[in-house]
């Protein structure tokens, strides 16, 4: 591990630790921005995770030395960003309902 940190950005450049990440971000903050965004629109909570991903994936690309201008990083990490979204859903589904559990039983 990179200088003690549990995030690099060699690490947010693949699609486990960049899934992760968006997983947390659209986790903890999916209420809030629903809240503020409620007055104009819906955003589907689908939608805003693949926003996070292309985030997440720019902001990694750019730590790496990506120039800015190159608009193939951005079509890039936006096509990524779906991967990311749908790997970051599975991360949401699995814990909420994790191998091995008997659906039967009640808690």
């Amino acid at each position: 591990m990179q200088d003690g940190q549990l995030f690099t950005w060699a690490a947010l450049l693949t699609i486990g630790g960049a899934s992760l990440l968006t997983f947390y971000i659209v986790q903890y903050t999916k209420e809030l921005v629903d809240k503020l965004t409620s007055r104009w629109m819906s955003l589907p909570t689908d939608v805003y995770a693949v926003l996070v991903a292309w985030a997440v994936l720019l902001a990694a690309q750019f730590a790496g030395g990506a120039p800015l201008a190159d608009w193939r990083t951005y079509f890039l990490a936006f096509a990524n960003a779906f991967l990311v979204a749908a790997a970051a859903s599975q991360i949401q589904n699995k814990s909420l309902n994790p191998p091995g559990r008997d659906k039967n039983r009640k808690e």
